[in-house]
């Protein structure tokens, strides 16, 4: 029952308001219904599309680097060796920071002048860039900066996957003569299939929400090329103060994200029930 009660009044309910809300041109002092023109105008404001692009390359870069590099580090770090646990930390200490704190950070290392990255860059004779300031680096430098943040989370969870796997899998295609690659396509990656299957679903959904890195390091910029949608719907409701609009938008991106979950779950969980003979 306390569950359900906190899912009613803090889930379900805003849900509902947000959606009556987006069907109204609300801006605080009056309500007018208006239908659905604020739907209808969302394909008309070019701010809002370009958000759903950077947050579509965003999601698909962060998720592919992100899975790929902490599924690397997860076989590594499973391996035994001495002083694990001191990577694990290491890797790990990223994601419990906020990302605030984590932004600020970032921010100073890309400074043009002083940052830390430009200065590496000048010790090897490189000229340094203007990271946040050119519309073709912003959004990358946010991509690695994300991917840097959330690595460790995935890396753990990975790392947990693998401790699952029976030993005398990889014993007896050892002794058939099966080499580490092997090892790793046919019987590491099949079984964690479970695994890269929460952590894609749940990432993509982590993903379209990102808001913090965005509003700190960039506000959007330069020229709207690392806007997303929350971030959209952010200045639509809190700067524009055309809350109607910010909410067309946010149920527009929850219609999004709902379908793709279930086109993820429809297809992408087959085969997980994998029978070792």
């Amino acid at each position: 029952m306390p569950f359900f009660l906190f899912f009613l009044l803090f889930i379900f309910a805003p849900i509902i308001i947000n959606l009556i809300l987006s069907f109204t041109r609300f801006s605080l002092s009056r309500i007018t219904f208006i239908g659905l023109t604020n739907y209808l105008d969302l394909f008309q404001d070019k701010f809002f599309l370009r958000s759903l692009v950077n947050t579509g390359i965003y999601t698909f870069f962060t998720l592919l680097f992100t899975m790929t590099i902490s599924l690397f580090l997860a076989v590594l770090l499973n391996r035994g060796l001495r002083g694990t646990w001191i990577f694990r930390t290491s890797f790990f200490l990223p994601h419990v920071i906020s990302m605030v704190a984590v932004s600020m950070v970032w921010f100073w290392m890309y400074e043009p002048t002083y940052g830390l990255i430009n200065r590496f860059l000048a010790t090897l004779g490189i000229p340094g860039q203007l990271w946040l300031h050119d519309a073709k680096l912003a959004l990358p430098s946010i991509i690695i900066m994300s991917i840097w943040k959330k690595l460790g989370y995935f890396m753990v969870i990975y790392l947990a996957g693998l401790q699952t796997i029976p030993s005398y899998l990889h014993e007896a295609a050892a002794i058939d003569g099966a080499s580490q690659w092997q090892q790793l396509r046919y019987i590491t990656i099949p079984m964690l299939r479970p695994v890269t299957f929460f952590l894609f679903v749940t990432g993509m959904i982590f993903n379209f929400n990102v808001f913090e890195q965005v509003n700190i390091l960039t506000g959007g910029g330069p020229m709207s090329s690392t806007t997303t949608v929350v971030h959209q719907i952010y200045i639509r409701a809190f700067q524009d103060f055309v809350m109607g609009y910010a909410a067309a938008e946010a149920i527009f991106v929850l219609i999004i994200v709902v379908l793709l979950t279930m086109v993820f779950f429809r297809y992408g969980s087959r085969g997980q029930d994998i029978e070792v003979a």
